[in-house]
C-alpha cells in the first residue's frame, strides 16, 4: 500500500488538529492559573459524572416512553452504596457491586 503525500499531509493534519484542544489547556494553567471560581467549579466535576455515568447504567430509556428503572442493577447497587459509604474505599464497593451482580444474575 502506497502512502501519497496527500493521504500523509491530511493524517499529520488531523493530528495537530486534535492534539492542539488537548494540550493548549495544559500549558495555558501551568502559566496563568486558573480564577478562584474556576477552581471551586472544578471540584465538583468527578461527582457529577460519577452520579451521571452511575444514573444512565441503572435507567432504560426509550424514545416517547418515562424512563425504566432497571431491577436488578437497583438491587445491586444498594450493598454497593452501603459498603461505599461505610469503607470509604472504591475498591471494596465496586467488588461488592461485581459479586452482587453476578449472584443476581446467576439466581434471576
Amino acid at each position: 500500500m502506497t502512502i501519497t503525500s496527500y493521504v500523509l499531509v491530511a493524517i499529520l493534519l488531523g493530528f495537530v488538529v486534535s492534539w492542539i484542544p488537548r494540550v493548549a489547556p495544559f500549558i495555558l494553567v501551568k502559566y496563568k492559573g486558573l480564577p478562584d471560581i474556576v477552581v471551586r467549579f472544578l471540584k465538583y466535576l468527578p461527582i457529577s459524572i460519577l452520579f451521571a455515568l452511575t444514573l444512565s447504567s441503572l435507567v432504560t430509556t426509550k424514545l416517547g416512553h418515562l424512563p425504566q428503572l432497571k431491577g436488578l442493577e437497583i438491587l445491586a447497587s444498594l450493598p454497593t452504596l452501603y459498603i461505599g459509604f461505610k469503607s470509604k474505599n472504591l475498591l471494596y464497593a465496586v467488588l461488592t457491586g461485581i459479586i452482587c451482580m453476578a449472584l443476581l444474575r446467576l439466581v434471576f
